[in-house]
């Protein structure tokens, strides 16, 4: 190991503030997601859209963030990333405000569309330029899982928020919201932030652009179709329609002059395990989500606006994950040890939701509040490792890919998860249960309410509890599979040594410390 003679500088309160301005954008676009769970109705309501128009306003969104944000990283690396950060939160102000006044849901879609274009610049940028702003790795680690947490807590509360919004406004109160953080970026960005940029950039591939999109929305489209309609040919096809362009689009990147994401980044130390390592935190994560989610409406029978209530009550101690995993990081507990063992913490959680009855609110939050520790405790050291290991001109692309990996993990998670529920689900359901009872849990209380007295209760009933089946099934799965990637983890990180201040200093540490 060489002693680096020019340690890198600390951040001051200028880069803590900035950050500050940072979390307020960062924590709306991942809102976003789940803001309109409870607006739909009134949005049902008053705009009157189709089946297949509800079904685009609630998916546009995350298709087309999800489907950009390669493209975004690569733009903000080549074109400084507060430009394109200051681009996307004007584009994101002014979709939220012709969202929150459309008249037809046709203008809602499009709305909806260019938010997630916003949060496509946004999610990257806010992440390269925490690299760049935090070059001591104490405080990087530090600043990494600041973003980690408020991107999970944004997750959580958006559902709350539109339900109380909408309680007490109309509708277009829940993209209102953004309008204030969005603005604040604008004036304070510009002078509380760093311009950063590649030096050498090399000329845009557009022909990446196309290829990645159709490698990422095919197959998460498939992937969540599947968790949701069960198996189909036409799901199964998209999937495998994306995986073929994928592979076009890594010859692509490897053949390309200037390619969208330089194939030296997989060559850096840390940064393909990083990679993995954090579609299988996604993974973790949305597969319980999945089930929790329908557990406290479906099975608790708690209403919508109760349901995300509770469900803030994990959030809480999500806020000490980060920083203990960075604190111990930071005392000398090799980074390989607390991955792993935040992955065994994660394990843990899906254990005690394979011990959750039909009646037993408080374990099941117990489960989601450790589930949730661990996973955010993951997170952000890989996404720490994964920044340090990438060569700052390239933290746009790293962290674009980090992301990218982020749904892709979800998108597995409540495709394989969900139908592991589903196949016990189904099994545990009578055979003399109607069609659409023996289908899902909604569909079985529906049916169950229209059924008289006692008939009805007792399908209900049966229903609950072959859900309740399928999830411990699910929990199951997913606690081996969590051992099996604490087990991974904690092998794979001990032999990865990364530079710690990539691009600026030669020093070499090992992973760990």
């Amino acid at each position: 190991m060489t002693t680096n003679p020019n340690p890198p500088a600390r951040a001051g309160r200028r880069e803590w503030t900035a950050l500050g301005v940072l979390m307020l954008p960062l924590l709306l676009v991942s809102m976003d997601v789940s803001v309109l769970y409870f607006a739909i109705p009134a949005i049902s309501a008053d705009l009157e859209p189709s089946g297949t128009q509800q079904l685009w306003i609630f998916d546009i969104y995350g298709f087309v963030l999800a489907g950009l944000l390669m493209t975004m990283g690569s733009l903000g690396d080549r074109i400084g990333r507060r430009r394109l950060l200051l681009f996307g939160a004007a584009a994101f102000g002014t979709a939220s405000l012709v969202a929150a006044y459309a008249n037809s849901a046709e203008t809602l879609i499009a709305a909806r569309a260019v938010l997630g274009i916003g949060g496509a610049t946004l999610m990257p940028s806010t992440m390269a330029l925490v690299r760049t702003m935090f070059t001591d790795p104490a405080q990087r680690t530090k600043a990494i899982g600041v973003w980690s947490g408020v991107m999970t807590a944004g997750i959580a509360l958006g559902s709350v928020l539109s339900g109380v919004l909408v309680e007490h406004f109309w509708w277009g109160s829940v993209f209102l919201v953004n309008l204030p953080a969005m603005a604040l970026l604008l004036v304070l960005g510009p002078f509380l932030l760093p311009e950063s940029k590649s030096p050498r950039p090399g000329r845009f591939d557009w022909l990446s652009v196309p290829l990645s999109m159709a490698a990422v929305l095919p197959v998460i489209y498939g992937l969540k179709e599947l968790a949701s309609q069960g198996w189909n040919v036409r799901y199964a096809l998209s999937v495998t329609v994306g995986l073929l362009f994928a592979a076009l689009f890594v010859h692509r990147q490897r053949t390309a002059v200037s390619p969208m994401i330089s194939p030296a980044l997989f060559r850096s130390r840390g940064f393909s395990p990083a990679v993995v390592l954090n579609l299988v935190a996604a993974f973790g994560m949305m597969g319980s989500a999945y089930f929790t989610t329908q557990y406290i409406q479906s099975v608790l029978d708690k209403s919508p606006l109760e349901a995300a209530l509770w469900s803030l009550l994990p959030s809480v101690p999500i806020g000490l994950a980060a920083p203990v995993s960075a604190q111990l990081v930071q005392r000398g507990v090799p980074r390989a040890y607390v991955v792993g063992g935040g992955f065994a913490v994660t394990g843990c959680g899906y254990v005690l939701l394979a011990l959750t009855g039909t009646d037993s609110l408080w374990l099941l939050l117990t489960a989601c509040a450790v589930l949730a520790c661990g996973i955010v405790a993951v997170m952000s050291l890989v996404a720490d490792l994964a920044l340090s290991a990438a060569p700052v001109e390239k933290a746009g692309a790293a962290s674009s890919l980090l992301e990218t990996g982020t749904e892709f993990g979800g998108a597995l998670s409540m495709a394989f998860l969900g139908s592991i529920g589903t196949a016990v689900y189904r099994h545990e359901i009578p055979a003399s249960a109607p069609a659409k009872a023996r289908e899902t849990l909604g569909g079985a209380l529906a049916v169950a309410d229209r059924l008289p007295g006692r008939a009805g209760d007792a399908l209900a009933t049966a229903a609950r509890e072959a859900f309740t089946s399928g999830m411990h099934a699910a929990a199951v799965t997913g606690a081996v599979l969590l051992a099996g990637a604490a087990a991974a983890a904690t092998l794979t990180l001990r032999r990865v040594r990364v530079r710690e201040n990539a691009g600026q200093t030669d020093r070499l540490s090992p992973s760990g410390v």
